[in-house]
């Protein structure tokens, strides 16, 4: 058998690569999405002075990426889908470069349910400039080189080839390389996130994966044994409990936990003479409001799935299957899921509130009598849980989060590429935002006053936020890191409650004893025991190990 001389392998590339075969597409549109499609990848390889891991990696790259695009070299299908991963690269690259991104499969839920008002707060000149710069010139030749096809049975054969040569060429440069890549990935793991297009390929497939059969499998029912443990009597209030869920506030710049400058002025005054009680170390179930705000309701603790798509009814299912009134009143993009079977509204258009859809977080207190009058009377005899969903501190347009005249901090960032703010224009920003936070609160709080000194109502409050934010330390901004790696501050969060004396008869917790609660750490897992803790329902789903309120009484 005589081996292939130098000469013969090189006519066999000529040939396998000549002008008109699917792989003079396919190659070099590999080549460019592994080294320039990945720009961010090798700049942050290189940044961790890994600079030997770089020809292990991306040669490995290459190949793969090869291979893919030779499994998709089909006539009406090799042009679309090959410029589509480089569109995908360009845009991954582009949100790489100016928030420290990665990709994974909650970052992908992230970009499925994003609305219009999110997608208007990403847009800027540089997106659609480094997108050209990035994805033009593969597009132009992906649409420009001419390819001649064969039949089926032979393009099969060549598909197979290339994706073969590809895997071997592959596999050839990684098995050398294992111990840098293992050294990589084990020390730097959002890099294994960074690799486009495969990260967006994998991520897609894997949250098909797990989304898919959850929308065709009904939930399953929790709390079927849902009753009031001590019902109200007549005439005295019934419980009022308001549960504000936060966006994107982080402990580290809440004022009530020590930081050193007053985003908290307001709620300082309630601690100091109403019984407000600050928990300072709270921490959330996600990095992202498509996992957190699901986790918060669920009757599994994070370690238990709460943070996997939901497969279980939630608190809002109990506490109306026990005979209260709730009510999800959104200022966000949705609750993902958690509200589907209560009733829901948006607040209430206000003109000094609201421009076009996106209205000021104060518009939901303003809100509540209306909306309040609209849910069964005879429920709210027995108890209403209200849930006000902010859009708090979303980013990157921080600035948009407040009024004028309520933005104590400046100068202030009023530009969405985060990385070209002075720091402390990005702190100010935020922290504004933050402080409006304090203010809506303090004005939900002194509603729910008005309510307990009329005897409306025997009401509550408890404040939580969905996750943290990272405001460019590690020259990371915004949230959505995988939680294995999310910083602490993606991760720690605020949480205040309050009680009427009338609730605080009525449960027996008093504030001096849930302040000794308070310095223990607690999470997302506590709020759903605790809420049914506070309402008095009694059910089996109800752990009283995490109810925040148990030791205190209720």
């Amino acid at each position: 058998m005589r081996l292939p001389t130098p000469s013969s392998l090189r006519l066999a590339a000529r040939s396998f690569l000549s002008s008109g075969t699917p792989a003079s597409v396919v190659w070099p549109v590999a080549l460019w999405l592994a080294t320039v499609g990945n720009l961010p990848l090798w700049q942050r390889v290189l940044g961790v002075g890994s600079a030997a891991a770089v020809p292990a990696l991306l040669v490995p790259v290459l190949g793969v990426l090869a291979a893919l695009l030779s499994l998709l070299a089909w006539p009406r299908l090799l042009r679309p889908l090959a410029s589509l991963l480089v569109l995908v690269s360009a845009f991954n690259s582009h949100f790489m470069w100016q928030y420290g991104a990665v990709i994974d499969p909650t970052m992908m839920a992230n970009v499925m349910h994003t609305d219009a008002r999110e997608v208007r707060d990403l847009l800027s000149w540089s997106l659609p400039l480094s997108v050209l710069l990035m994805a033009g010139p593969p597009l132009w030749w992906i649409w420009r080189r001419p390819v001649v096809w064969r039949r089926p049975v032979a393009q099969t054969a060549r598909n197979l080839a290339g994706a073969g040569i590809g895997l071997v060429l592959a596999l050839a440069v990684a098995l050398p390389g294992y111990s840098h890549l293992a050294s990589l990935a084990r020390n730097h793991k959002p890099v294994r996130y960074m690799i486009n297009p495969l990260n967006t390929v994998y991520a897609s497939a894997r949250l098909a994966a797990d989304q898919i059969p959850q929308q065709v499998q009904p939930l399953i029912p929790v709390g079927e044994d849902a009753v009031l443990s001590r019902p109200a009597a007549a005439g005295s209030p019934p419980p009022l409990l308001v549960l504000v869920v936060g966006e994107t506030a982080r402990a580290a710049n809440w004022g009530l936990n020590g930081y050193n400058r007053p985003t908290t002025p307001q709620l300082a005054r309630w601690v100091a003479e109403r019984g407000l009680v600050n928990f300072p170390d709270a921490t959330s179930c996600g990095t992202n409001t498509q996992v957190s705000v699901p986790c918060m309701f669920s009757p599994l603790s994070r370690e238990q799935g709460g943070d996997q798509p939901a497969r279980h009814e939630n608190l809002l299912d109990v506490l109306q299957r026990a005979g209260l009134a709730v009510l999800w009143l959104d200022n966000q993009s949705g609750c993902k899921g958690v509200c589907a079977r209560v009733p829901t509204a948006r607040p209430m258009p206000d003109p000094a509130l609201c421009e076009g859809d996106e209205c000021l977080d104060e518009a939901l207190v303003r809100s509540l009598d209306q909306q309040l009058a609209a849910l069964d009377a005879r429920r709210r005899e027995r108890g209403t849980v209200v849930v006000l969903h902010m859009m708090g501190s979303h980013g990157p347009a921080y600035f948009k989060r407040a009024p004028n005249d309520r933005k104590p901090f400046q100068p202030e960032c009023t530009s969405i590429t985060l990385a070209d703010c002075p720091p402390q224009a990005l702190r100010n920003s935020y922290d504004n935002s933050i402080a409006y936070t304090d203010h809506v609160l303090a004005r939900t709080l002194d509603w729910l006053d008005a309510q307990a000194r009329s005897g409306a109502a025997a009401p509550g409050l408890i404040y939580m936020s969905d996750h943290g934010e990272s405001l460019g330390e590690g020259n990371v901004y915004l949230h959505g890191l995988p939680y294995a790696f999310a910083p602490a501050e993606q991760k720690r969060v605020p949480l205040v409650t309050w009680l009427s004396p009338a609730l605080q008869d009525i449960t027996g917790v008093g504030p001096e004893c849930l302040r000794g609660r308070a310095v223990r750490p607690v999470s997302h897992d506590h709020l759903f025991h605790s809420v049914l803790g506070l309402m008095g329902v009694q059910t089996q789903a109800r752990d009283d190990a995490l109810n925040l309120f148990r030791p205190c009484g209720t």
